[in-house]
């Protein structure tokens, strides 16, 4: 189904004088149906973003023949979500590929420039209260601020044969360390890592890292290749006692959430699914589309979507443990996590 809508100079070269044009698309023109199969969200949801980024597209397209916000934001809504390539979904609402393409790189632009609204680590004693009482029901684990992960999505290979995109399964990807709360809302996305750096790595050299570094009460989540630290609390790596047993059962149940988040966006947004194929372009742009689907999952969360609704039911990869040195062991880090163990599932 083809949808007539305002169509840019270079689509009159391409389909010539003819061919019908409007000077803007109405969205009451088609169904909440067809919205929701085709570009993945519900009508008042794309109302929201034609509204909230109006100003941005507008100032990026001051042409006379244009491509209106709204059609903008369904075009890059369609790409997102659908995983097809840019013709595809071009074709599906009637502009040219190379329209396609300008709108999802306006659209990208666009919601980047909104990720410090939406995605944030709020550390303000109310915050950290509710955080702790909500993670806390989960499974029982106490004083949790985040969980903690470093997920992959694959692109394609980048022109220079950067072997540094290359990760250890042996693809290229781009790496995004993220930090989610209980309900799944990411309070940190950091999307523009290499593939092929641990996650040690990654943290180490984030700017999570350097916010970390003065948490004076509560901790991160994070699975067994990352270090214990004051602020990263893991997996006791061979429990023997039954108190052990029971911290490492509720942290992995409370570690999961940041899984099934990530699970979520990328069965929401197919174009990050890499059994759907792999991002056609350089790691810089893949990371930017990455980090505007993790802007669209807080947006709908905090618009009262369901997080959920989408989530894929893969098994879970068990992550390899981390090899540490002796001199990198933090001491002070082992006493807290015996105390909390001691304190909380004696």
């Amino acid at each position: 189904m083809a949808i007539p809508i305002a169509i840019l100079d270079c689509d009159l070269l391409l389909h010539g004088r003819g061919h019908k044009t409007l000077d803007r698309f109405d969205l009451d023109s088609v169904s909440d149906h067809f919205l929701l199969t085709q570009f993945g969200f519900p009508r008042e949801f794309i109302l929201y973003l034609v509204e909230l980024l109006r100003e941005a597209l507008c100032r990026r397209t001051q042409r006379s023949r244009a491509i209106s916000p709204e059609v903008q934001v369904l075009a890059a809504l369609g790409f997102y979500t659908s995983g097809s390539f840019q013709t595809s979904m071009g074709d599906t609402i009637g502009i040219s590929q190379a329209s396609m393409s300008r709108c999802v790189s306006n659209v990208t632009r666009a919601l980047v420039e909104k990720a410090p609204q939406f995605i944030t680590f709020n550390r303000d004693p109310s915050s950290r209260e509710q955080s702790f009482q909500e993670f806390q029901r989960l499974a029982g684990f106490p004083g949790v601020l985040g969980v903690l992960d470093c997920v992959q999505v694959t692109i394609k290979a980048p022109n220079n044969e950067d072997s540094s995109y290359v990760n250890k399964k042996g693809f290229h990807s781009v790496g995004c360390q993220l930090v989610c709360d209980a309900r799944g809302l990411l309070l940190s996305a950091e999307t523009h890592w290499p593939g092929g750096l641990k996650d040690t790595e990654v943290l180490e050299t984030s700017a999570l890292y350097k916010q970390l570094q003065d948490i004076e009460e509560g901790w991160l989540l994070g699975d067994r290749r990352y270090p214990l630290r004051k602020w990263l609390m893991t997996p006791v790596d061979c429990p023997e006692s039954p108190a052990e047993f029971r911290y490492n059962v509720a942290h992995i149940a409370t570690h999961e959430i940041v899984d099934r988040t990530f699970r979520a966006i990328q069965t929401r947004f197919r174009c990050l699914d890499g059994t759907k194929g792999y991002l056609q372009y350089s790691p810089e742009r893949s990371s930017s589309i990455l980090l505007a689907c993790c802007v669209l999952h807080n947006a709908s969360l905090q618009s009262g979507l369901d997080a959920w609704t989408l989530e894929r039911t893969d098994p879970l990869e068990q992550p390899e443990s981390l090899e540490q040195r002796p001199e990198d062991r933090d001491s002070q880090a082992e006493d807290l996590r015996k105390q909390l163990i001691l304190k909380h599932f004696s």
